[in-house]
């Protein structure tokens, strides 16, 4: 399901999305070390190693998803609504 808006909060290195009924809250370190990319997929995750990783820009990618710039020079992942829904069950705030 698509959100209704989605908020970066740069301080707090979060990304909000916000739905009618709920809302969930990712740190960006969590968006990055599960990127859906295939060169992230080949990799173990350690959420640690991007603690201090941003989003520099979020590009709607049609109805679907959006694609995540990061901080660190990485922008290929391409984040279903329904990838981002089951990182906010595993891994909200």
């Amino acid at each position: 399901m698509m959100p209704k808006k989605i908020v970066l909060h740069k301080i707090a290195r979060t990304l909000e999305l916000q739905y009618t009924d709920k809302n969930i809250v990712l740190p960006c370190a969590v968006l990055r070390a599960h990127s859906p990319s295939a060169e992230m997929r080949a990799t173990d995750v350690d959420v640690e190693s991007y603690e201090k990783v941003n989003i520099l820009s979020i590009e709607p990618m049609g109805n679907y998803a959006v694609r995540l710039v990061f901080s660190d020079g990485h922008r290929t992942g391409v984040y279903s609504w329904q990838v981002l829904s089951e990182l906010g069950a595993q891994h909200g705030i």
